[in-house]
């Protein structure tokens, strides 16, 4: 297991736009089209990362409970799906109805919306004011698969939070650490 940290794009960078296979709904989604009202997070994440599998349970809780305050929640899969077969969208689509996830999970087949949003690894967050602007990118929180820290989610609740109430979010972030993204061979 790589332990590959995020490359923390530069806080106040424009959401780059995509559209994408909702691996979920079976239509394309757009930034547009799913980003919330009070607040985006846009999460790269794939099915078979211990990262993701430890974190995947907050994801949803923090998801279901923020989804009503106007953040909206986008998961994308950017993974090589000929080399990881077990991120292809059918089994991406499975992962969702497992975990419960209530956000669409979106295939990036080309990589080129992860290249776009400098994502580097799994899990990768960004979280982007109603405006669309990154006023977040980094760990959910210092849990890791195996350190004993508790899983709480406290360090992106704190960045919705602050968006939330209006206030500045905290400048001073830390990187999320997780699986490389599995680039394709070009």
């Amino acid at each position: 297991m790589a332990r590959t940290p995020s490359n923390m794009l530069p806080l106040g960078t424009k959401a780059p736009d995509f559209k994408l296979f909702d691996t979920i709904s079976g239509t394309s989604i757009s930034l547009n089209s799913a980003k919330g009202e009070k607040g985006t997070v846009v999460m790269f994440i794939c099915n078979h990362c211990p990262f993701v599998l430890h974190v995947n349970p907050m994801i949803v809780e923090l998801a279901k409970k923020y989804q009503e305050k106007g953040i909206a929640f986008v998961a994308i899969s950017s993974n090589d799906v000929e080399n990881y077969p077990q991120d292809s969208p059918d089994l991406m689509k499975q992962k969702a109805k497992e975990e419960g996830y209530t956000f669409p999970y979106l295939y990036d087949e080309t990589q080129e919306v992860a290249k776009a949003y400098d994502a580097a690894c799994t899990p990768d967050i960004y979280l982007f004011d109603p405006q669309l602007t990154l006023v977040y990118r980094g760990q959910l929180d210092g849990s890791r698969p195996g350190n004993d820290v508790p899983l709480t989610g406290s360090d992106l609740k704190k960045a919705m939070d602050a968006i939330l109430e209006g206030k500045e979010v905290e400048q001073d972030q830390k990187p999320s650490l997780g699986c490389n993204i599995k680039w394709k061979n070009t």
